[in-house]
């Protein structure tokens, strides 16, 4: 079992950033893969980034590609999302998510096995 936490949410100008934390407890962190989904209201829970256990690779949907960047930091049991030059349809409910088993198709939402509760990002135009 791993649960997760995300903090880091809030509410930001249009351009402005915002880095999104998620801490893991439980199994050992570097065991997963991670990422991170966002749900806009109406839609569906989407990807939006994906970095492997290593952090070594990293992918993005291309809504955020150049914007967004996913990190890690396996020492503090922490997965990171810096969002740069945000824009109102980056609103979301953001969630992390761990990856056991890394099957490669990491842009799927079945492919996580643990999801954390969201952190809540608005933009204003």
């Amino acid at each position: 079992q791993v649960q997760l936490l995300e903090s880091g949410g809030g509410l930001v100008q249009a351009g402005g950033s915002l880095r999104l934390s998620c801490a893991a407890s439980g199994r050992t962190f570097n065991n997963y893969a991670m990422g991170w989904f966002r749900r806009a209201p109406g839609k569906e829970r989407e990807f939006v980034a994906h970095i492997s256990r290593s952090g070594r690779s990293t992918y993005y949907a291309d809504s955020v590609k150049g914007r967004f960047t996913i990190s890690r930091d396996n020492a503090k049991n922490t997965v990171y999302l810096q969002m740069n030059s945000l824009k109102p349809e980056d609103t979301a409910v953001y969630y992390c998510a761990a990856d056991a088993f890394s099957s490669g198709k990491y842009y799927l939402r079945d492919e996580y096995d643990y999801w954390g509760q969201g952190t809540q990002v608005t933009v204003s135009s």
